[in-house]
């Protein structure tokens, strides 16, 4: 269990109000939260209870919602979306309305059969089993059979309301030429290497990386530029692009067959794929998602399309202006493995106009980023150049890059997928945030103005797999055994290391109804959240004027809204009279299933970060609920021992506030101590064939699962109201 934050390293303010749910005992099995009466009044402010559907929080979107309650828009046959304006696509209007928001949980970042890593560890589960697998039903993963069959069963415990497939762009022709009998290329020696059917010749690394480079440059760490192999592809590579068109049909196809167009509103799916730059082993990779079935009629991949300024301007041309009804957002991942390259700020030597263009064009296109997934924990590290504030004892969360890697400062590095080269600040979230100050502050433009998820990144097309108890690998069959997952390997890639691995994280939106466009207004408007894996949830809001009493009322939504911001907003102008902006913070457990109760939760915190005259960036964490306790686990059964919470809210005002300054607010909510999943699966082995992973130490055997909100920003350019 990690030690107590000391007195230094946390700030309590004295102005806050908080309300706990009585502490209790490790948590058994419990009811369905809408029935347990110790929380219903905070259920109702968590909006986890409502079976009603609300418009917007922006007072115009909320009159037009109302107006429109026969649910058809005037002058257009299509019913109208949560937002007040028609529906994007040809669809029933959702029965299940909340008007003040419920939580949805979901996967943006998975890979099936369709990327060529996936399909070199045996998955061969396509983008139907993908979705299938969301919607709670059984899939088969490797190992393969005899006649090529998977075997090893797996289900979600809970099934997921929307889910997006992200398969890697770049080279996906390939793999469908070289996987599909009497494609052009399926004979040549490359797809033969390629299928493990013949052998490099001189091979100079292990045979992942040779099978790969039969297709791909992406894992030569002094390739900066990508390049398609013309043996393939042809000279002008035209063969592997008309491929990656037809698998994007088909995933769009798929994508299409289990989405939920009835007033059922079950399942939402997304068309989405992932522009996988790997320059010299540094991971800059995006995923895309789009709104509706209006897309580009081709991926833009990382092989032909190696600047991401120029991916942006493609999705720009090609979806938000090409009039065809498109509406597309990106997202960043794993920035801590990216070697200070995600959020490096490139073409400084451009005009300042074209800069700001740019910086402009991102804030636009790209609202979120994944904070956490089975490759590592990208919110924050201790000890990182230019960083001031106390230390920050749950920053070291999943990490993956070693302690003593060199610091890039303000440059940048490569090799990060094989555990080499600099570490950045920006590589970690909170300091990405911070830099868009400095940004907003050179172009008048923050292009890092960033609402968070997490997600698993699986490569087991199995979409919110995430159970500590249960994880099954997310490699086929690279990590299929419980020995396999506790070897750390060999291989000199990092990434696959499977031991450091974790079953990943979720992605939470606050939205009025499971379709595409109210799931995606959220991921506009930044009204997201992310988990390590549970489903706890929280709404955090901020203001000028909330009551101290309002964890107590069961209003708390509504006035959250109504004299405020949500998560993902701006702070709006100060009041007079008004001396630090004010916010509401509610967290609810993740109660599990009857056989695997959830966690309780331990303390919630608010993060804050912003830039001082210096240029320094600065942090300070603040308990706001809860809070240390002596809570703790059995490493000889996992079982939790101690009191937790089953919910924390608090009213809560910055102490430091300076009105001078501009500052980022979130929220990060812990729960109490729980084995890691490897912990778990060293005692389902008997003690003599525990592998030395079991004891050496080589990674903790406790975790503090955990939420992030997305952030509030407040402005010091704001005028005061």
């Amino acid at each position: 269990m990690p030690a107590p934050l000391l007195a230094s390293s946390i700030h309590r303010p004295a102005r806050r109000t908080a309300f706990v749910v009585p502490a209790r005992r490790a948590p058994l099995a419990v009811p369905a939260p809408c029935v347990m009466p110790v929380l219903a009044a905070l259920l109702v402010a968590l909006g986890a209870c409502s079976t009603q559907d609300e418009a917007s929080t922006k007072t115009d979107e909320t009159t037009a919602a109302a107006s429109a309650s026969d649910g058809t828009a005037s002058g257009s046959d299509r019913p109208l979306a949560p937002s007040g304006r028609p529906y994007s696509e040809e669809r029933e209007a959702c029965l299940d309305r909340d008007p003040e928001r419920r939580a949805l949980w979901g996967e943006l970042h998975v890979h099936s059969t369709l990327s060529m890593d996936a399909w070199m560890w045996d998955v061969r589960n396509g983008p139907d089993d993908t979705y299938r697998f969301g919607k709670g039903e059984e899939v088969l993963l490797p190992p393969l059979d005899a006649e090529g069959r998977p075997t090893r069963p797996a289900r979600l415990e809970r099934p997921l309301d929307f889910a997006a497939l992200t398969d890697h762009a770049s080279f996906q022709g390939e793999v469908a030429l070289c996987t599909r009998p009497g494609s052009e290329a399926y004979d040549t020696p490359g797809c033969r290497i390629f299928r493990d059917e013949a052998q490099p010749v001189n091979a100079t690394v292990d045979a992942f990386t040779a099978r790969m480079s039969t297709i791909s440059g992406a894992l030569d760490p002094l390739s900066i530029v990508p390049r398609r192999n013309p043996e393939l592809c042809g000279e002008d590579g035209a063969r592997c692009r008309g491929m990656m068109r037809t698998v994007w049909e088909e995933q769009q196809a798929a994508a299409e067959r289990h989405y939920d167009r009835s007033a059922q509103c079950r399942f939402t799916t997304f068309p989405a794929y992932e522009y996988t730059a790997t320059p010299g082993l540094a991971k800059v990779h995006h995923n895309v998602i789009f709104r509706n079935e209006n897309v580009p009629a081709a991926p833009i991949p990382w092989v032909d399309v190696p600047d991401v300024y120029d991916l942006w301007e493609g999705l720009r041309t090609q979806c938000t202006n090409a009039g065809i009804g498109c509406d597309v957002v990106t997202l960043p991942h794993n920035s801590n493995l990216s070697n200070g390259n995600m959020f490096a700020v490139t073409g400084r030597d451009l005009p300042l106009e074209t800069q700001r263009a740019r910086a402009m064009l991102r804030a636009d296109l790209e609202r979120l980023v994944e904070i956490s997934q089975i490759k590592g924990d990208s919110e924050c590290r201790n000890g990182l150049w230019n960083v001031f504030g106390a230390t920050d004892e749950f920053c070291g969360y999943e990490e993956w890059r070693k302690p003593d890697s060199e610091d890039c400062q303000e440059g940048t590095g490569r090799g990060a997928l094989l555990d080499q080269g600099c570490v950045s600040r920006t590589d970690y979230v909170r300091y990405a945030l911070l830099e868009g100050f400095r940004e907003e502050q050179r172009l008048g433009v923050n292009p890092y103005k960033l609402g968070i998820i997490a997600a698993t990144d699986t490569h087991n097309a199995t979409p919110g797999d995430v159970e500590e108890y249960s994880y099954q690998g997310w490699q086929g069959a690279a990590d299929a055994t419980i020995q396999q997952r506790l070897d750390p390997g060999t291989s000199p890639i990092n990434a696959t290391n499977s031991l450091m691995s974790s079953p990943g994280g979720l992605a939470g939106v606050w939205a009025e109804e499971n379709s595409r466009d109210a799931i995606f207004d959220a991921l506009k408007r930044r009204e997201t959240f992310g988990t390590s894996g549970p489903r706890i949830t929280a709404r955090f809001f901020g203001g000028w004027d909330y009551p101290a009493e309002l964890c107590g009322d069961a209003d708390l939504v509504r006035r959250g809204y109504a004299q405020g911001v949500p998560m993902g907003g701006d702070l709006p102008p100060a009041p007079e009279g008004a001396n630090a902006p004010v916010f509401v913070v509610s967290a609810l457990r993740d109660v599990g299933i009857p056989e695997h109760p959830g966690g309780q939760l331990q303390r919630a915190q608010v993060v804050k970060g912003w830039v001082d005259a210096e240029g320094h960036f600065q942090q300070r964490v603040y308990d706001v609920a809860g809070g240390a306790n002596e809570a703790s686990v059995d490493p000889a059964t996992c079982e939790p021992v101690g009191a937790g919470h089953d919910a924390l809210c608090t009213v809560w005002r910055d102490p430091d506030f300076d009105a001078a300054t501009n500052a980022v607010y979130y929220v990060r909510v812990l729960e109490n101590p729980s084995c890691r999943w490897s912990a778990r699966q060293c005692l389902e082995l008997p003690e003599a064939e525990r592998p030395p992973s079991c004891r050496n130490g080589a990674v903790p055997t406790t975790i503090q699962e955990r939420l992030w909100t997305s952030p509030i920003w407040y402005s010091a350019e704001a005028p005061r109201a």
